[in-house]
């Protein structure tokens, strides 16, 4: 079993940044590769960037050169550096921790908004 707690979200201005971050607990955090999703209102949640135990990273083509995803096992917590952002980041950001099966958080909201 693994619990995530997201954290980091809020509101912000086009053109600015947001670091969010998701703390596991639970289990052995090095061993599950390490998601972010986002899901705006009225529409699926769709994948934001993932990160291998590994440390090998993906990201969705919306999100590319604007946004980096980092963990640090010694803490267990995964982190979404968010930089340029725009309104239609705006979406509630899911964590996911997956090992044989998939774990999610709680999430959390970012609204980008002049």
């Amino acid at each position: 079993q693994v619990q995530l707690v997201e954290s980091g979200g809020g509101l912000v201005q086009p053109g600015g940044s947001l670091r969010l971050s998701c703390a596991a607990s639970g289990s052995i955090f090095s061993i599950y590769a390490m998601g972010w999703y986002r899901q705006a209102p009225g529409k699926q949640r769709e994948f934001v960037a993932s990160i291998t135990s590994s440390s090998s990273t993906n990201y969705a083509d919306s999100v590319k050169g604007r946004f980096t995803i980092s963990r640090d096992n010694a803490k267990n917590t995964v982190y979404l550096q968010m930089n340029s952002l725009k309104p239609e980041d705006t979406a509630v950001y899911y964590c996911n921790a997956h090992h044989l099966r998939s774990y999610w958080g709680q999430g959390t909201q970012v609204t980008v908004s002049s």
